[in-house]
């Protein structure tokens, strides 16, 4: 039985085995899929475990993105880029670090069918998934976007990578036609973000990366507003379908059943 596990702290809200192993059952494939609370100083023992073939996939979330580059030997084109890895796999003796956010948080876009072509983009966070946002957003033509974190050097530390976005300050609220929450707050129920959106029109998207817990307060907010939201669940889907085909070489459904299997 081959065996593939997620990594992140923290992990608890991660659907991510409910998934791999409904498309497991689904594919007559004859593996296992788990979740794994870890701390930094843990990570080049599990990655190691790929090699020595204890396991036969890794995914990384919050916050080992970047933290596993170092023990990996060969970096995709998306992982060079934003600097981020969230699969991982062998191929030719050569452990490989792999992005499909990017992939993810574009398809989840395009369902929301709100259109992005030349809007400002208000990020809220600076974290491993952030990079990938960017870089969806640059690919699908948007014509600003600002970031703000707790820790503004965090925010300013993506400059170098994506040289032509803005910064400013948390708690600073500028004009915007999408708001994406990409913070962890939220995966507790009791989390605010505590921005003014008094006067915020209803031609706003509201999107939280966040899956788990399906609503947030910052989706409530939005939807209070009048505007569109919608949270991270297609994100979270068409990453881990892109991570299935690399790993099975196998397309496996989406469909109603799967989306209603993840929210029972």
């Amino acid at each position: 039985m081959k065996k593939y596990i997620v990594i992140g702290n923290p992990i608890e809200h991660s659907l991510s085995p409910k998934l791999h192993n409904y498309w497991f059952e689904q594919n007559n494939i004859d593996a296992n899929y788990d979740k794994k609370k870890i701390d930094k100083s843990e990570i080049q023992d599990i990655v190691s475990e790929i090699k020595k073939n204890k396991l036969d996939g890794l995914n990384v979330t919050v916050p080992f993105k970047n933290d596993v580059i170092p023990f990996l030997d060969i970096l995709s084109e998306e992982s060079k880029i934003t600097q981020s890895v969230n699969t991982i796999y062998m191929h030719d003796k050569k452990l490989i670090g792999h992005n499909t956010d990017i992939v993810g948080f574009e398809l989840s876009l395009r369902e929301t069918q709100f259109d992005l072509k030349n809007k400002s983009i208000f990020i809220l966070g600076a974290g491993g998934v952030v990079p990938s946002i960017i870089c969806a957003l640059e690919k699908l033509g948007v014509s600003k976007i600002i970031i703000s974190n707790r820790t503004k050097q965090k925010a300013e530390n993506l400059k170098k990578i994506f040289s032509k976005i803005y910064v400013v300050d948390w708690g600073d609220q500028p004009e915007f036609d999408v708001i994406i929450n990409a913070t962890s707050l939220g995966l507790n129920r009791e989390d605010n973000i505590n921005l003014n959106f008094d006067n915020i029109d209803k031609e706003k998207l509201f999107y939280d990366v966040i899956y788990n817990p399906k609503e947030t307060n910052f989706l409530r907010t939005g939807k209070s507003l009048g505007c569109k939201v919608s949270n991270g669940k297609m994100m979270f889907i068409y990453q881990a379908f892109e991570a299935f085909k690399l790993w099975h070489k196998v397309q496996p459904e989406i469909n109603e059943d799967l989306k209603n299997f993840l929210d029972s």
